[in-house]
């Protein structure tokens, strides 16, 4: 694996992974199967993950290694915890005090095969989580909606930030919105959660569902005329402040989001008091509670790149949690929908999530996604 390390003083500024036997199951991110360790041909020595490092860091220790994926919105979202972990401590803030390391993972490598080819999400995320095992970074910041719903052993997930938007963009240089894109136009989308439900809705248009890369990347693509269009996340594209490529915003009501989508995960190790500490001042329990529910429902579902399933749990004006989930046909003929309302507390919020998922799981029948 490779490494790069960022200092603080230049930069200025992530499916379901089945248990394999034994170990604890926790939505929240409690320890979970064992990650083995790599080890080096003909030694029993633990592969570093360092390999490949250009620190620029002044100091000679980092305080604190924060590991993240090398994309602009992966770095984005390491540089934001860095500067919320800047901001409420102060023997942080000094010069040379925290690394960003950034890892590529399988899955950044591997570009030209549908994610449900190649393994799914917990692709983006492996490598970091080894490195956090093996002491190589303290903290791992995830996009939430990569996570896998079983967490690897001796690594926990306490802390997540304030989500963003958590609806879709779209953008098209030659339509407004999905409904104004003429017959047979290709709309480019890795993610079968998109994918279907535009084909149940507009069954007129085609969707290229290997069209993967970065936010760039994908803008690109559209350029050059590959796609007539695309959907984002907006969250993403608020965090690159790229919101000007906009075309429009999709309601939720016109396209549920992704488990977890516009939350920020950040994971340590669970016998690292020190970091749990830190990450305990910049978790947003509001937003942790929300996607603990999204993550039951989904967990429930026993959900992966293979099965397009949309979760979004909210608080509403009376301060209740609002839940809406959907499950679908790959080819979008079938889309089942369910919603629940509760109070918005931990235990009946995984409740509901869990409760929604069987509901929709009775519902879908054998065969369901196979289709």
């Amino acid at each position: 694996m490779e490494t790069l390390v960022y200092s603080q003083c230049t930069t200025h500024g992530g499916g379901v992974l089945k248990s394999g036997g034994g170990g604890a199951v926790s939505v929240l991110g409690f320890p979970l199967q064992h990650l083995k360790p790599h080890t080096l041909p003909g030694s029993k020595k633990k592969q570093s993950f360092g390999a490949i490092k250009a620190s620029l860091a002044k100091t000679e220790v980092a305080l604190l290694r924060i590991g993240t994926r090398g994309s602009p919105l992966a770095l984005a979202q390491a540089h934001e915890t860095r500067n919320k972990l800047m901001a409420s401590h102060p023997e942080l803030a000094e010069e040379g005090a925290i690394e960003i390391v950034v890892i590529k993972t399988t899955g950044d490598k591997i570009l030209s095969q549908p994610l449900a080819d190649i393994g799914g999400k917990g692709l983006f995320t492996k490598e970091i989580d080894e490195a956090l095992i093996n002491g190589d970074i303290d903290i791992a910041v995830h996009s939430m909606k990569d996570v896998p719903t079983y967490l690897p052993e001796k690594t926990i997930l306490p802390c997540n930030l304030k989500r963003e938007d958590v609806r879709d963009a779209f953008i098209s240089l030659s339509a407004s919105s999905l409904a104004e894109l003429p017959a047979g136009s290709v709309v480019g989308t890795a993610s079968l959660r998109r994918k279907s439900q535009i084909l149940h809705r507009y069954p007129s248009l085609k969707v290229e569902d290997n069209f993967r890369g970065n936010v760039q990347t994908r803008l690109r693509k559209l350029n050059e005329g590959v796609v007539q269009a695309t959907l984002l996340a907006l969250a993403g594209l608020r965090r690159l402040s790229m919101t000007e490529k906009v075309t429009s915003t999709l309601s939720i009501d016109e396209m549920l989001p992704a488990v977890a989508q516009g939350a920020i995960g950040i994971a340590c190790r669970s016998d690292d008091e020190k970091m749990a500490s830190y990450l305990a001042s910049l978790n947003h329990e509001e937003t942790r509670l929300a996607v603990s529910c999204e993550r039951a429902f989904l967990l429930t579902l026993d959900g992966s790149c293979r099965t397009p399933i949309a979760g979004y749990a909210s608080k509403d004006e009376d301060g209740n949690c609002i839940f809406k989930g959907l499950v679908a046909s790959p080819d979008g003929t079938r889309v089942l929908e369910t919603s629940r309302k509760g109070s918005y507390h931990f235990e009946d919020m995984v409740s509901m999530g869990k409760d929604a998922g069987k509901e929709l799981l009775s519902r879908a029948g054998p065969g369901f996604f196979d289709s």
